[in-house]
């Protein structure tokens, strides 16, 4: 599969964005994450245009109230690779990347924080992986299935 990566050195030094990335390997895409803190998990999803700095601020505290605090970037966004094919894009796709995050961590008992189109990729996984996901905080979000027209 084709896909763009962002050089690294473009997303170092952002402001108030500390976190070391994590990465995975999906199929052909590396797949970034932070992950953050000891604890009870908390994934954020976000949506877009974003990326995991959207979470910048929130993180810290919830980390340092005892939290492991996970954030991935989408596919397509932040450091995550960016598919070139357009057609990779769609709500199944994002859903199922996010699922193997769930198993290659092992989440369990955790509580999903989800914004815009990040909500309904995390409100599916938590209806599909129900042994993995307890809790939601949900913002600026709604429900849909996907299907167009």
């Amino acid at each position: 599969m084709d896909a763009i990566r962002t050089p690294d050195e473009l997303l170092e030094g952002l402001p108030d964005f500390p976190f070391d990335p994590h990465y995975r390997q999906v199929d052909e895409l590396r797949i970034a994450h932070i992950d953050e803190g000891d604890g009870p998990p908390v994934l954020f999803f976000h949506g877009e245009p974003t990326w995991s700095f959207l979470w910048r601020k929130v993180i810290p505290p919830v980390r340092d109230a005892g939290f492991r605090c996970i954030a991935a970037d989408l596919p397509g966004f932040g450091r995550s690779d960016k598919p070139t094919d357009f057609d990779w894009y769609s709500y199944d796709q994002h859903t199922a990347v996010s699922a193997t995050l769930l198993e290659d961590l092992d989440i369990r008992d955790a509580t999903i924080v989800v914004h815009d189109w990040g909500g309904a990729i995390g409100l599916r996984l938590a209806v599909e992986h129900p042994d993995r996901i307890a809790r939601f905080v949900i913002t600026d979000t709604g429900l849909f299935t996907g299907a167009s027209g």
